[in-house]
Parts: structure tokens; sequence; C-alpha cells
């Protein structure tokens, strides 16, 4: 069976300040995401699964109808505050959904199959695609998912900070743990984090989550139960996140499943602030100018 890909894209772009999951950055106004679903197709996925808000359906639906269609299955999927809350909790203190292992766990109703999650703003590479569906088709178990890591060098942004998950590897090559560095940034001749307001040097070298997994199935089963567990434990806090780091870590600890660490060279492109655009179209250009893309991509 082929795998799927679901897209993470119900955020809500503070930061950017809109919409940055269908902004373009193509010759066409091609958006990030249909690079990532070009890259998905030609590496071997069947289904594609957008997470998205309702209140974004329609602008959505209207960016992407009628293109890939009748090159790779497409469902959608809404995360709601709501989406599997048990019946009867009050959620009224929350004002958006939960995060990113939420939002990953509603494509449960979707998903039967061994699957890849990423963000529908970042952009990952060809070879990262391709390196994700050998593990979803030949390794991939119950006990067993994968992580595509980036170098840190790949991911940082010139306009601003961000946050990375740094992951530590076992000798032989699996993930160890996913902390998660605040506010990553040059600072004089080195990068460092802030944590509490004071800088910790970082190593350009470090291996980092930028949220592109491999799953099994059975981590529907598995996070279900610990969002639930989450919710009541963080009742009446509204800024509360389930990540997807949380529920591989949980799971790591527990000695109930393992993670491949697959490591990637490739440079990683993303729209954080307005102020990335111009590097990312900038860096589109060049991929359309080298071959790694066609400027008609559909």
């Amino acid at each position: 069976m082929q795998p799927t890909l679901v897209i993470l894209a119900a955020g809500m772009g503070s930061r950017y300040g809109g919409l940055k999951q269908i902004d373009g950055v193509g010759p066409n106004e091609e958006p990030i995401i249909e690079y990532s679903i070009y890259d998905a197709i030609r590496a071997g996925f069947g289904k594609v699964v957008f997470i998205i808000r309702r209140d974004i359906e329609d602008a959505f639906k209207a960016k992407f109808a009628g293109k890939f269609e009748d090159k790779i299955a497409v469902d959608y999927v809404f995360q709601e505050k709501d989406s599997f809350v048990p019946a009867g909790t009050n959620i009224d203190y929350r004002e958006k959904p939960w995060g990113t292992a939420h939002a990953m766990l509603v494509a449960k109703t979707a998903v039967n199959e061994p699957f890849a999650v990423i963000n529908a703003d970042d952009y990952y590479g060809v070879d990262a695609f391709k390196t994700i569906h050998r593990f979803l088709t030949q390794e991939c178990t119950p006990q067993l998912h994968a992580m595509v890591g980036y170098i840190l060098r790949n991911t940082l942004s010139d306009h601003g900070t961000v946050n990375r998950g740094v992951a530590t590897t076992t000798p032989d090559g699996y993930l160890d743990g996913i902390e998660e560095r605040l506010k990553i940034g040059q600072r004089g001749d080195s990068v460092s984090y802030l944590e509490e307001e004071q800088a910790h040097e970082l190593s350009i070298d470090s291996v980092v989550s930028m949220n592109f997994f491999g799953f099994h199935p059975a981590i529907f089963e598995q996070s279900e139960k610990m969002f639930h567990e989450f919710v009541a434990e963080t009742a009446g806090q509204p800024r509360a996140e389930f990540l997807i780091p949380k529920v591989i870590d949980t799971l790591i600890q527990a000695g109930e499943a393992k993670m491949s660490v697959l490591t990637s060279d490739e440079r990683w492109y993303g729209v954080t602030y307005q102020e990335d655009k111009p590097k990312v179209v900038e860096a589109f250009k060049g991929l359309l100018e080298r071959g790694v893309y066609p400027t008609n991509l559909w």
C-alpha cells in the first residue's frame, strides 16, 4: 500500500500576518505546499491529507482545486478545538486547537496506512521525500517510526529567531530525545537559544526536527490516549499545546517505540516571517533554473 502524506495546515500564521500556507513563492504563485506535494507524488505517495480549519476551507480549496487530484488522492480533515476531546469536557477557556500532535491525531479518520507528516509552510527537499518513502514502505512497524532530521545551520532565519526541537541520538542512530529550544538565532559570533532570558550556545551542526516524521498508524491509538490525559492535566491553560515531540518522547521513554533519525543535508526553506519570503522566492527560482522542478508543476 502506498503511504500517505499528512500536511499540517491549520496554523494561524500570526507571526507571518496571514495564510502563509497558501502564499505563493513560485513563478505561478505556487505556495511551498505544492512543491512538497509534487515531491511526494514522484517519491511514490498515494494520498495527501490536508489538516485545516473550517474557516480557511474555502480559501484552501479555491487555491488547489483541480490541480493535482488526477495524480494523487486528496482528502481534507478539520482540526477544531473540540476534536477528539472527551465528551463532557469543559474547554470554554480555549480559543484555538491544541498543537501539532492534536492536528496529527485528527488525521486518524482518514489514514489507515504508514504516513509522513509535514508542515504546510516548510520546504524539505526532494531527497527527504524519497528517504521517508523508503522507510515507510520497507522498515516502518508499530514499534518503529522515523524522523527526518536537518542540520541547524540549514534551518535558520535571517530575519528573526526560530524555535527548534534539538535531537539527541543513540550510538545506533535512534532518537534519544528532543529538547525544544526557543528563540534560536545568531548572537555575536555564535548561535544560541534563550532560556529564562539567558543565552546558551548551541552547535551549528546540531540535528533538529522540522516536523517531518514517518509513522505507523498505530501512533493514533497511542496519541489519542495521551491527548485525553493531556487535556485533563492542562485544564484551564488556554495556551497548552500537545506537540508531536512530546508524544514521541513519551513512547521512547516508556520503551514502547523507537524512532530512526534519517539525517538530511537539504537546505530547509520556510516563511516564518514576511521578511523571509523574498529569500524563499529567490531559492525556488534557483531550483527551477537547475531543473529540480518544472516551471509549470501541473
